[in-house]
């Protein structure tokens, strides 16, 4: 909420509302979709893949809050929350990647739709002028928005999906290239022993939640006791 109304700098922007509900209504979609879908796969609803899909509704409308409608809104809530769960399967049982949090599927697949989505679902009614696009005239309609795929635009939808593409090829690029050096340098991965064990004491020198240190003190407390 304060990253998508708050990109417009200035709430005298009165399409700050738009924004706002948009967010919301994506949010709301994707948490339903998730929940519902994850319920008719599985046989129960899972609370964590019903935060992911409010999540994963909330990247994907990041790209197109400003420039579609509410009913497009939860039409890209309810697609991210089912793109979210089948990234989450797709990760695990096919590309065999550990990703116990799901962030890939909510902040790459779902963000790459979020991108594409303005090109499919933006409606005209804002933007117009921008990068030089309907400052006078555009679809043959003086003032005219961001226009999508559905709305007439073919052009916008193409840019949108290179533009995604590209961002893709670069972030994937230029990471995997970072951390392979990184990696010949010295291992990324740390023992089988830690990653039984978790990572917050070896790594960080600390645990990391309150209830870990009260069963310590309790195990030590009995193993105390034991050799009294």
């Amino acid at each position: 909420m304060g990253f998508n109304p708050g990109s417009t700098l200035g709430a005298t922007d009165l399409r700050i509302a738009v924004v706002a509900i948009n967010t919301n209504l994506a949010a709301v979609a994707g948490s339903a979709a998730a929940m519902l879908l994850w319920y008719f796969m599985f046989g129960k609803p899972d609370i964590t893949m019903a935060c992911n899909g409010m999540l994963a509704g909330l990247v994907a409308i990041t790209a197109p809050c400003a420039f579609v409608s509410p009913t497009s809104s939860v039409v890209i809530g309810v697609v991210a929350g089912v793109i979210v769960c089948l990234g989450v399967l797709f990760n695990e049982r096919k590309l065999k990647i550990d990703d116990p949090c799901g962030a890939i599927s909510v902040h790459g697949y779902c963000g790459f739709f979020g991108a594409v989505a303005v090109g499919i679902f933006a409606d005209g009614t804002y933007g117009a002028g921008w990068n030089g696009v309907g400052a006078a005239s555009y679809l043959g309609k003086a003032g005219q928005g961001v226009t999508g795929l559905i709305h007439g635009d073919v052009s916008q939808f193409w840019t949108q999906l290179g533009g995604a593409t590209l961002m893709v090829v670069y972030a994937f690029g230029l990471t995997f290239g970072v951390f392979s050096v990184v990696n010949k340098v010295r291992s990324m991965r740390v023992s089988k022993e830690v990653e039984l064990t978790g990572l917050d004491v070896p790594e960080f020198g600390m645990l990391a939640y309150p209830e870990d240190a009260v069963e310590m003190l309790a195990t030590g407390s009995q193993a105390h006791q034991g050799r009294a």
